[in-house]
């Protein structure tokens, strides 16, 4: 014989049995998003290196190479320390390091293209600590036969800002000095060259990206390149030249380019 719950008990006992699937599944997250103890992440990471070792054995080693375990550690934790997804993402990482010719990039190599100004890593850290990367848009003009070189010059400056690390420290800081920003510097390629530079090769490096003074002509370009920045797009924030000097820098470690 079925039994028929009053509509308060029966109310009561629905609300628990959500409450105890909501536990549940949140419980599911939190085992699946928890990071490993220090023995587990041991494992992941020797387990990478075998897989690497197994399945690209081509690939080069030593700093950077496929039994860079501080390497193989980090993109593991960018993956979630899914070993599949890891193993994927650094296979590609080293490879590009290795075509492009990461580690032969110099003061020397990229001079030509330094001189221009276009970007450089600021000699002093934010008031957070992190490295700055400063990149003047106006004196940038994609018309010009130098794209290799500007994307030389990118990459040299994005492991220039990483050896300037503080310990303790993991993220850089990207400003882009938007002022005197014209149609002749509008460069979607470039832009969205970079995000995919940090997002595929320099995970998780990127803290913030400020685009200061953003005249209203950018918003045209912004609008295109927001939906291939993917995750990144949520670090930009649109500022102004104050608030670079007021909230990321002091008197003393402020760029020359804002003090005007």
């Amino acid at each position: 014989m079925a039994v028929r719950l009053s509509h308060p008990l029966r109310n009561t006992l629905i609300t628990q049995l959500k409450f105890n699937k909501s536990v549940i599944r949140s419980t599911k997250i939190f085992i699946r998003n928890r990071a490993p103890d220090f023995d587990d992440s041991r494992k992941l990471v020797l387990e990478v290196k075998e897989k690497l070792e197994k399945n690209y054995h081509d690939l080069p080693v030593g700093e950077y190479g496929r039994d860079d375990e501080e390497m193989i550690l980090w993109y593991l934790k960018d993956r979630r320390f899914s070993v599949e997804e890891a193993c994927g993402k650094l296979t590609k990482a080293i490879r590009w390091r290795q075509d492009f010719g990461v580690s032969k990039l110099s003061e020397a190599s990229v001079k030509r293209m330094a001189k221009t100004g276009k970007a450089f890593v600021h000699d002093s850290l934010d008031v957070f600590g992190r490295p700055v990367l400063i990149v003047v848009a106006k004196k940038h003009n994609p018309a010009m036969p130098d794209v290799t070189e500007t994307e030389r010059l990118c990459v040299f400056l994005i492991e220039k800002a990483l050896n300037k690390l503080p310990a303790g420290r993991e993220e850089i800081l990207g400003i882009f000095d938007l002022r005197g920003f014209g149609t002749e510097n509008a460069d979607l390629k470039f832009l969205t060259f970079l995000f995919d530079v940090f997002y595929y090769y320099y995970p998780r490096r990127l803290g913030q990206v400020l685009f200061v003074d953003a005249p209203f002509i950018f918003q045209p370009l912004w609008q295109l390149a927001k939906p291939l920045l993917k995750s990144y797009a949520s670090l930009v924030k649109f500022c102004s030249m104050d608030t670079v000097r007021k909230d990321y820098f002091t008197e003393e470690t402020l760029p020359a380019i804002f003090r005007k």
